[in-house]
């Protein structure tokens, strides 16, 4: 999913007054976190994302595919939500976010080699 298209989708799902820089941040913290907790937990990947820019990245593909990419959109409704203090709705849009983490997790668990750590000395 591009983030254009991510955005078009949070504000026609979950109407909303708050910026493209805003959305841009959230978007950033969540992309942070599957680069260091998942993808650069596994053999062949390094770090490699930098934050995206609103100006310059709004045709930019987010890093968990295709049907993983439902995250994004769950991540921003309950960012939304929190901001707006909604705590009932933040609650059921988190617990759906966390649903579609632990399925990308699985999934790219599945599918890469983790790193090794090393053995262990006693």
């Amino acid at each position: 999913m591009k983030i254009v298209d991510l955005i078009a989708t949070i504000d026609e799902l979950k109407p909303n007054t708050y910026s493209v820089k805003t959305k841009f941040d959230w978007i950033n913290r969540l992309e942070h976190m599957v680069q260091n907790d998942i993808i650069d937990t596994h053999e062949g990947y390094s770090s490699f994302y930098t934050d995206y820019d609103p100006d310059l990245d709004q045709d930019t593909e987010l890093m968990a595919p295709p049907p993983y990419d439902e995250m994004y959109v769950r991540w921003l409704e309950a960012q939304i939500d929190l901001a707006n203090g909604e705590v009932d709705r933040y609650n059921i849009s988190i617990t759906l976010y966390n649903t579609c983490w632990q399925s990308y997790a699985d999934y790219y668990n599945r599918t890469h080699k983790p790193r090794s750590r090393g053995r262990i000395r006693f």
